[in-house]
């Protein structure tokens, strides 16, 4: 299940802080999809990708309780945080380089500690999008909660479809495979 995190609401979809939610519209685009549920707290579906199916999620707590849903839609599709990828924003990465990982820490990101908290492991994979540098003389709230320049949304749109690659390579060649291939990706 693709987990992509952020915040609900028309206010936040620009953000920095919504590059989660951002790489699952952006691989819906592409890609025959339905809803299984979508209420207050969550919207769940099912795409299909090259003839195999895998299940979506967006939290609608806000990013600081992104966790707290994850423990029902996993009862829901009866599947193990094992098999789940949290696709989210990562500020000690530069804008325009995406890492994957099989498991880590929370980074002091709030929506992946949220995540750990409710899974109680920090043993799932994430897909991490880079929004950095923050520059001097803005908080870090305001920074995430910022929209991006038009200049830096040019990169990220570029960085969305290089991200739906990635996830394609986890899906057909594994995640040694889109670590080796991605990780070390750049567009610059």
């Amino acid at each position: 299940m693709l987990v992509g995190l952020g915040n609900p609401g028309p206010r936040y979809a620009f953000t920095r802080h919504n590059v989660g939610f951002m790489v699952i519209d952006e691989i819906l685009k592409g890609h025959r999809f339905d809803y299984i549920q979508r209420n207050k707290s969550y919207d769940l579906g099912k795409i299909t990708i090259d003839e195999e199916s895998l299940f979506f999620l967006k939290p609608l707590t806000f990013m600081n309780l992104s966790g707290t849903v994850l423990p029902e839609v996993l009862n829901i599709l009866k599947i193990n945080y094992t098999e789940i990828l949290v696709i989210y924003d990562d500020i000690a990465l530069p804008l325009g380089k995406i890492r994957i990982r099989k498991n880590d820490s929370s980074g002091g990101h709030n929506g992946i500690k949220s995540v750990i908290q409710y899974l109680g492991t920090q043993d799932f994979a994430r897909l991490r999008i880079g929004i950095g540098p923050k520059p001097e003389g803005i908080t870090l709230t305001d920074f995430v909660l910022g929209e991006f320049t038009e200049e830096e949304f040019d990169i990220l749109k570029k960085v969305l479809k290089i991200s739906v690659e990635a996830i394609e390579c986890i899906l057909h060649n594994g995640f040694e495979e889109a670590m080796r291939v991605y990780n070390s990706f750049e567009l610059f």
